[in-house]
Protein backbone atom coordinates (compact mmCIF):
# COMPACT_ATOMS: atom_id res chain seq x y z
CA UNK A 1 0.00 0.00 0.00
CA UNK A 2 1.59 3.59 -0.80
CA UNK A 3 1.12 5.79 1.97
CA UNK A 4 3.77 8.40 0.85
CA UNK A 5 3.78 12.27 -0.11
CA UNK A 6 5.47 15.00 -2.20
CA UNK A 7 6.15 18.02 -2.10
CA UNK A 8 8.80 20.11 -4.30
CA UNK A 9 11.07 17.69 -5.32
CA UNK A 10 11.51 15.98 -1.81
CA UNK A 11 9.53 12.63 -1.35
CA UNK A 12 8.06 11.03 1.86
CA UNK A 13 8.10 7.75 2.73
CA UNK A 14 5.15 8.42 5.23
CA UNK A 15 2.97 11.17 5.51
CA UNK A 16 2.65 11.96 9.19
CA UNK A 17 5.16 13.87 11.00
CA UNK A 18 4.91 16.02 13.94
CA UNK A 19 3.69 19.34 13.89
CA UNK A 20 6.01 22.73 15.12
CA UNK A 21 5.75 23.27 18.73
CA UNK A 22 5.65 19.75 19.74
CA UNK A 23 8.59 17.64 20.74
CA UNK A 24 10.90 19.51 18.27
CA UNK A 25 12.91 22.29 20.78
CA UNK A 26 15.92 20.13 21.31
CA UNK A 27 18.43 17.74 19.51
CA UNK A 28 17.40 14.57 21.30
CA UNK A 29 13.44 15.17 20.99
CA UNK A 30 13.81 16.12 16.83
CA UNK A 31 16.30 12.69 16.98
CA UNK A 32 13.23 10.93 18.01
CA UNK A 33 10.91 12.25 15.75
CA UNK A 34 13.47 11.44 13.05
CA UNK A 35 13.97 7.81 14.76
CA UNK A 36 10.97 6.71 14.33
CA UNK A 37 10.24 4.13 11.51
CA UNK A 38 6.38 6.11 10.41
CA UNK A 39 7.48 9.63 10.61
CA UNK A 40 8.16 10.69 7.19
CA UNK A 41 10.14 13.96 8.69
CA UNK A 42 10.64 16.48 11.69
CA UNK A 43 9.77 20.03 11.48
CA UNK A 44 12.22 22.04 13.75
CA UNK A 45 10.81 24.08 16.81
CA UNK A 46 9.27 28.06 15.49
CA UNK A 47 12.85 29.73 15.82
CA UNK A 48 13.43 33.47 16.87
CA UNK A 49 17.00 34.26 15.98
CA UNK A 50 17.80 34.22 19.95
CA UNK A 51 17.23 31.63 22.50
CA UNK A 52 13.62 32.90 23.99
CA UNK A 53 12.02 31.11 27.28
CA UNK A 54 8.60 31.56 25.94
CA UNK A 55 5.48 32.20 28.02
CA UNK A 56 5.27 32.15 32.26
CA UNK A 57 3.69 28.27 33.06
CA UNK A 58 1.78 26.66 33.52
CA UNK A 59 0.80 27.38 29.56
CA UNK A 60 -0.47 23.81 28.17
CA UNK A 61 -3.21 22.57 29.38
CA UNK A 62 -4.79 18.35 28.34
CA UNK A 63 -8.75 19.42 28.39
CA UNK A 64 -10.87 16.05 28.41
CA UNK A 65 -10.01 13.55 25.21
CA UNK A 66 -12.95 14.92 23.16
CA UNK A 67 -11.82 18.23 22.91
CA UNK A 68 -7.84 18.54 23.42
CA UNK A 69 -5.56 21.31 24.59
CA UNK A 70 -5.37 24.36 25.13
CA UNK A 71 -1.48 26.43 25.04
CA UNK A 72 -0.08 29.53 25.05
CA UNK A 73 3.25 28.82 25.02
CA UNK A 74 4.87 32.06 23.67
CA UNK A 75 7.37 30.18 21.14
CA UNK A 76 10.04 29.26 23.70
CA UNK A 77 13.13 28.22 21.52
CA UNK A 78 16.58 27.92 21.69
CA UNK A 79 17.57 30.49 18.43
CA UNK A 80 18.14 30.19 15.59
CA UNK A 81 21.40 29.45 15.37
CA UNK A 82 20.91 26.20 17.13
CA UNK A 83 18.65 24.58 14.82
CA UNK A 84 20.60 25.85 11.78
CA UNK A 85 23.95 24.17 13.27
CA UNK A 86 21.80 20.94 14.30
CA UNK A 87 20.32 20.80 10.03
CA UNK A 88 23.76 21.03 8.88
CA UNK A 89 24.90 18.49 10.94
CA UNK A 90 22.23 15.76 11.09
CA UNK A 91 22.89 12.75 8.76
CA UNK A 92 19.41 11.53 7.56
CA UNK A 93 17.70 10.70 4.62
CA UNK A 94 14.09 11.96 5.70
CA UNK A 95 13.48 15.62 4.56
CA UNK A 96 13.54 18.06 6.99
CA UNK A 97 11.62 21.34 7.83
CA UNK A 98 13.10 24.66 9.11
CA UNK A 99 10.15 26.20 10.79
CA UNK A 100 11.10 30.23 11.42
CA UNK A 101 9.18 32.19 13.34
CA UNK A 102 10.39 36.12 13.75
CA UNK A 103 9.00 38.39 15.91
CA UNK A 104 9.28 41.63 13.39
CA UNK A 105 9.59 40.90 9.54
CA UNK A 106 12.95 42.23 9.82
CA UNK A 107 13.72 39.40 11.92
CA UNK A 108 12.14 36.83 9.24
CA UNK A 109 14.01 38.68 6.58
CA UNK A 110 17.18 37.89 8.29
CA UNK A 111 16.99 34.45 9.32
CA UNK A 112 15.78 33.69 6.01
CA UNK A 113 18.77 35.37 4.21
CA UNK A 114 21.13 33.15 6.58
CA UNK A 115 19.48 30.18 5.24
CA UNK A 116 19.43 31.01 1.55
CA UNK A 117 23.43 31.49 2.27
CA UNK A 118 23.65 28.29 4.21
CA UNK A 119 24.37 24.68 2.90
CA UNK A 120 20.86 23.81 3.87
CA UNK A 121 18.94 21.37 1.42
CA UNK A 122 15.61 20.95 3.01
CA UNK A 123 12.14 22.80 2.80
CA UNK A 124 11.72 26.13 5.06
CA UNK A 125 8.46 27.04 6.81
CA UNK A 126 7.53 30.86 7.76
CA UNK A 127 5.38 30.63 10.38
CA UNK A 128 2.99 33.68 10.28
CA UNK A 129 0.22 32.38 12.34
CA UNK A 130 1.85 32.40 16.03
CA UNK A 131 -1.62 33.35 18.19
CA UNK A 132 0.44 33.45 21.58
CA UNK A 133 3.17 36.13 21.71
CA UNK A 134 1.14 38.94 23.84
CA UNK A 135 1.01 42.09 21.90
CA UNK A 136 2.05 40.10 18.74
CA UNK A 137 -0.19 40.07 15.72
CA UNK A 138 -0.82 37.39 13.58
CA UNK A 139 0.72 38.17 9.89
CA UNK A 140 -1.35 35.83 7.65
CA UNK A 141 -4.97 37.99 9.16
CA UNK A 142 -3.40 40.98 7.60
CA UNK A 143 -3.42 40.03 3.62
CA UNK A 144 -1.40 43.31 2.33
CA UNK A 145 1.36 42.30 4.95
CA UNK A 146 1.41 38.58 3.82
CA UNK A 147 1.88 40.07 0.57
CA UNK A 148 4.42 42.20 1.22
CA UNK A 149 6.80 39.85 3.22
CA UNK A 150 6.22 37.63 1.12
CA UNK A 151 7.46 40.05 -2.00
CA UNK A 152 10.65 41.02 -0.35
CA UNK A 153 11.18 37.36 0.53
CA UNK A 154 10.97 36.04 -2.79
CA UNK A 155 13.22 38.72 -4.27
CA UNK A 156 16.04 36.94 -2.61
CA UNK A 157 14.66 33.18 -1.65
CA UNK A 158 15.56 30.33 -3.51
CA UNK A 159 14.71 27.11 -1.76
CA UNK A 160 11.60 25.68 -1.18
CA UNK A 161 8.91 27.28 1.22
CA UNK A 162 6.20 27.42 2.49
CA UNK A 163 3.79 28.88 5.08
CA UNK A 164 2.45 28.11 8.12
CA UNK A 165 -1.19 29.65 8.20
CA UNK A 166 -3.87 30.45 11.18
CA UNK A 167 -7.41 29.42 10.88
CA UNK A 168 -9.53 31.26 8.24
CA UNK A 169 -13.60 31.16 9.51
CA UNK A 170 -15.07 33.24 6.34
CA UNK A 171 -15.28 32.08 2.55
CA UNK A 172 -13.85 35.55 1.96
CA UNK A 173 -10.87 35.41 3.32
CA UNK A 174 -10.23 31.98 2.17
CA UNK A 175 -10.53 33.59 -1.55
CA UNK A 176 -8.46 36.77 -0.10
CA UNK A 177 -5.73 34.75 1.19
CA UNK A 178 -5.14 32.39 -1.76
CA UNK A 179 -5.19 35.73 -4.29
CA UNK A 180 -2.15 36.49 -1.95
CA UNK A 181 -0.46 32.98 -1.92
CA UNK A 182 -0.51 31.91 -6.03
CA UNK A 183 1.16 35.31 -6.76
CA UNK A 184 4.15 33.67 -5.19
CA UNK A 185 6.33 30.20 -6.35
CA UNK A 186 5.51 28.78 -3.02
CA UNK A 187 6.05 25.24 -2.36
CA UNK A 188 3.64 24.32 0.30
CA UNK A 189 0.96 25.68 3.36
CA UNK A 190 0.77 24.23 6.44
CA UNK A 191 -3.26 24.64 8.26
CA UNK A 192 -4.12 25.38 10.71
CA UNK A 193 -2.55 26.81 13.66
CA UNK A 194 -3.89 26.11 16.98
CA UNK A 195 -7.06 28.41 16.84
CA UNK A 196 -6.46 31.35 19.23
CA UNK A 197 -8.07 32.69 21.65
CA UNK A 198 -9.80 30.28 23.58
CA UNK A 199 -10.28 29.92 27.17
CA UNK A 200 -11.01 27.18 29.44
CA UNK A 201 -12.21 26.87 33.46
CA UNK A 202 -10.85 24.51 36.02
CA UNK A 203 -14.52 23.42 37.53
CA UNK A 204 -12.68 22.66 40.71
CA UNK A 205 -10.94 26.37 41.26
CA UNK A 206 -13.20 28.55 39.00
CA UNK A 207 -9.57 29.66 37.49
CA UNK A 208 -8.24 29.43 34.16
CA UNK A 209 -5.74 26.62 33.27
CA UNK A 210 -3.18 28.36 31.91
CA UNK A 211 -1.31 31.67 32.98
CA UNK A 212 -0.24 34.12 30.19
CA UNK A 213 -2.76 36.19 28.38
CA UNK A 214 -4.81 36.11 31.11
CA UNK A 215 -5.89 32.20 30.62
CA UNK A 216 -6.44 32.53 26.97
CA UNK A 217 -4.83 30.10 24.70
CA UNK A 218 -4.44 28.58 21.51
CA UNK A 219 -6.85 25.22 21.06
CA UNK A 220 -5.72 22.49 19.67
CA UNK A 221 -6.25 18.46 19.17
CA UNK A 222 -10.12 17.16 18.79
CA UNK A 223 -12.15 20.44 19.20
CA UNK A 224 -10.35 21.64 15.95
CA UNK A 225 -10.78 18.41 13.71
CA UNK A 226 -13.97 20.44 11.57
CA UNK A 227 -11.98 23.70 11.45
CA UNK A 228 -8.71 22.24 9.99
CA UNK A 229 -10.52 20.02 7.39
CA UNK A 230 -12.70 23.54 6.13
CA UNK A 231 -9.33 24.99 5.20
CA UNK A 232 -7.39 21.91 3.83
CA UNK A 233 -9.98 21.89 1.62
CA UNK A 234 -11.17 25.88 0.73
CA UNK A 235 -7.55 25.96 0.23
CA UNK A 236 -7.11 23.17 -1.84
CA UNK A 237 -10.09 24.24 -3.93
CA UNK A 238 -8.51 28.04 -4.40
CA UNK A 239 -4.59 27.50 -4.51
CA UNK A 240 -2.42 26.34 -7.61
CA UNK A 241 -1.64 23.03 -7.72
CA UNK A 242 1.98 23.40 -7.30
CA UNK A 243 1.11 24.56 -4.10
CA UNK A 244 1.24 21.35 -1.41
CA UNK A 245 -0.85 21.26 1.58
CA UNK A 246 0.03 19.85 4.96
CA UNK A 247 -3.07 19.06 6.98
CA UNK A 248 -2.57 20.11 10.68
CA UNK A 249 -5.38 19.62 13.17
CA UNK A 250 -7.41 17.76 14.86
CA UNK A 251 -5.75 14.15 14.35
CA UNK A 252 -6.20 11.54 17.30
CA UNK A 253 -6.97 8.45 14.96
CA UNK A 254 -6.29 7.15 11.53
CA UNK A 255 -9.54 8.21 10.38
CA UNK A 256 -8.88 11.92 10.67
CA UNK A 257 -5.37 11.77 8.63
CA UNK A 258 -7.50 10.10 6.28
CA UNK A 259 -10.15 13.10 6.10
CA UNK A 260 -7.65 15.39 5.79
CA UNK A 261 -5.66 13.58 2.88
CA UNK A 262 -9.42 12.97 1.43
CA UNK A 263 -9.91 16.91 1.64
CA UNK A 264 -6.46 17.50 -0.17
CA UNK A 265 -3.42 17.19 2.09
CA UNK A 266 -0.46 15.86 1.00
CA UNK A 267 1.44 15.24 4.74
CA UNK A 268 -0.27 15.71 8.18
CA UNK A 269 1.04 16.54 11.57
CA UNK A 270 -0.15 15.56 14.48
CA UNK A 271 0.79 17.56 17.65
CA UNK A 272 -1.73 17.37 20.66
CA UNK A 273 -1.69 13.81 20.23
CA UNK A 274 2.18 13.44 19.88
CA UNK A 275 1.91 15.24 23.09
CA UNK A 276 -0.26 12.61 24.90
CA UNK A 277 1.56 9.49 23.10
CA UNK A 278 4.95 10.19 22.07
CA UNK A 279 6.55 9.10 18.81
CA UNK A 280 4.64 5.74 18.90
CA UNK A 281 1.24 7.47 17.92
CA UNK A 282 2.76 7.75 14.50
CA UNK A 283 2.81 3.93 13.97
CA UNK A 284 -1.15 3.51 15.62
CA UNK A 285 -2.07 6.96 13.41
CA UNK A 286 -0.32 4.67 10.00
CA UNK A 287 -1.90 1.33 11.00
CA UNK A 288 -5.36 2.58 11.31
CA UNK A 289 -5.21 4.79 8.03
CA UNK A 290 -4.05 1.89 6.49
CA UNK A 291 -7.20 -0.06 7.48
CA UNK A 292 -9.43 2.82 6.42
CA UNK A 293 -7.89 2.61 2.92
CA UNK A 294 -8.15 -1.35 2.88
CA UNK A 295 -11.54 -0.98 3.76
CA UNK A 296 -12.91 0.97 0.80
CA UNK A 297 -10.32 -1.15 -1.79
CA UNK A 298 -8.25 1.64 -1.89
CA UNK A 299 -4.19 0.74 -2.52
CA UNK A 300 -2.63 4.10 -1.83
CA UNK A 301 -3.35 7.76 -0.67
CA UNK A 302 -2.91 9.38 -4.36
CA UNK A 303 -6.58 7.54 -4.80
CA UNK A 304 -8.49 9.50 -2.28
CA UNK A 305 -6.11 12.99 -2.04
CA UNK A 306 -8.14 15.49 -2.62
CA UNK A 307 -11.68 13.62 -3.50
CA UNK A 308 -14.08 14.50 -1.30
CA UNK A 309 -17.66 14.49 -2.76
CA UNK A 310 -20.34 16.95 -1.91
CA UNK A 311 -24.07 16.32 -1.85
CA UNK A 312 -25.44 17.23 -5.30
Amino acid sequence: MDLTGQIANFHFNHILLNAAGVKCQTTAELDQVLASPYSGSVVTKSATPMTRPGNPSPRYYQLPEELGSINSMGLPNEGFAYYLDYVLNKKTDKPVFFSVAGLTKDDNLAMLMELEQSNFNGLVELNLSCPNVPGKPQTAYDFEATRAILTEVFSFFTKPLGVKLPPYFDMVHFDMIAAVLNDFPLAFVNTINSIGNGLAIDPHTDTVVIKPKGGFGGLGGSLVKATALANVRALRERLNESIKIIGTGGVTSGRDVYDLVLCGADLVEVGTQLMVEDTPVFERLEGELANELDKKDYQSLAEIRGKLQIIS
